[in-house]
């Protein structure tokens, strides 16, 4: 059974084994140990802490394999993106230029450097092992962290953003920021994502253009690349957009890629969540359907998937592993998703 839970200082190489393999632009997720190192020993801390309002928390998640010890994904949330420092986007704007004289009246695309999200909750570090990509497990990953949000509402904004990684070649090239943030930085784009990665974004986008950037004037590339996806990212943005992510309104500063914006009361799995007892015995198998289902902890927070012949209105029947693997009992409660 793979379990979602918190991420513990135990984990440091498990998670540098999955950082490795991240795809260029997670710099949320450095394969780098003294940064993942600081990374769980943050995210230990906001679990511990008591919270009445978003502030500087990080809640860093695992998926682990219970059967093997392995974990095969990981994933967080940050309760307030740019708590400590801006969080930076390119917001799509459009212009009008306009001559009564000459008859003419041009809307003209523009990207402007703004941090119109900072305070927003933002979901970042997803990442599942390859062969697990496009399974159910890939839901769980995701949206187990939903329905941590949806039982601790006091502890995020309400709001949520989240960067998907936008697209760069199979030689780690970004057509994106070869146009713009190249040529202010001689550096090439996964190695700018590394220094991200190690350091911090900020101090990069405070040195790209503050001024607005006609998109016209950008190589073809760059304008096509603008809101693609990585083809490895591609996952994480369709279970996002499924939950009532939008898009359109920004994108990222290095590769373009798309951000994706929703209210906390209009996610599916937050919305649609039901908060049931439970009671120990046999579930009926075969007739049923998936669930994700979570207990409502924090430091000892669990989420996993299960197929469930669960009726509204009334408990729901868990068999004893899969309420030991909650850590729930008859009588309990546990909040509940269709995937």
């Amino acid at each position: 059974m793979l379990v979602m839970r918190p991420a513990q200082m135990a984990d440091l190489g498990e998670v540098q084994r999955l950082a490795a393999d991240s795809p260029i632009g997670v710099t949320s997720l450095p394969d780098d140990v003294e940064r993942l190192s600081d990374k769980i020993a943050a995210s230990e801390a906001s679990f511990a802490a008591e919270v009445s309002f978003n502030g500087e928390e990080s809640y860093f998640f695992v998926l682990e394999d219970s059967t093997t010890g392995k974990l095969v994904g990981c994933s967080a949330i940050v309760a307030s993106a740019g708590y400590s420092e801006p969080f930076y986007s390119f917001r799509n704007e459009t212009f009008v230029h306009a001559s009564r004289e000459l008859k003419i009246h041009n809307k003209i695309h523009v990207l402007s450097q703004c941090h119109d999200l900072t305070g927003n909750s933002l979901l970042t570090s997803f990442y599942v092992q390859r062969e697990l990509v496009g399974s159910p497990w890939s839901e769980l990953n995701s949206r187990g962290r939903l329905l941590f949000v949806a039982s601790h509402p006091e502890r995020f904004a309400d709001s949520v953003v989240t960067e998907i990684v936008g697209y760069s070649d199979e030689n780690g090239d970004s057509p994106f920021w070869d146009a713009i943030g190249r040529n202010f930085f001689d550096l090439n784009y996964a190695e700018a994502e590394r220094l991200c990665g190690l350091k911090s974004r900020t101090f990069l986008a405070e040195l790209m253009p503050h001024y607005p950037i006609y998109v016209p004037l950008l190589p073809d590339s760059a304008q096509e690349a603008m809101g693609q996806v990585h083809p490895r990212a591609q996952i994480t943005f369709d279970i996002l957009m499924r939950e009532g992510f939008e898009t359109d309104h920004y994108i990222d500063i290095f590769d373009g890629g798309p951000t994706l914006h929703a209210r906390v009361s209009g996610i599916r799995s937050i919305a649609q969540s039901r908060v049931v007892p439970v009671k120990i015995g046999e579930p009926v198998k075969g007739v049923g359907r998936q669930y994700l289902v979570a207990n409502a902890q924090l430091q000892d927070y669990r989420a996993v998937m299960l197929e469930l012949d669960y009726a509204p209105g009334k408990p729901v029947t868990l068999d004893l592993e899969a309420a030991e693997a909650l850590g729930v009992g008859e009588g309990a409660s546990v909040r509940l998703v269709a995937v």
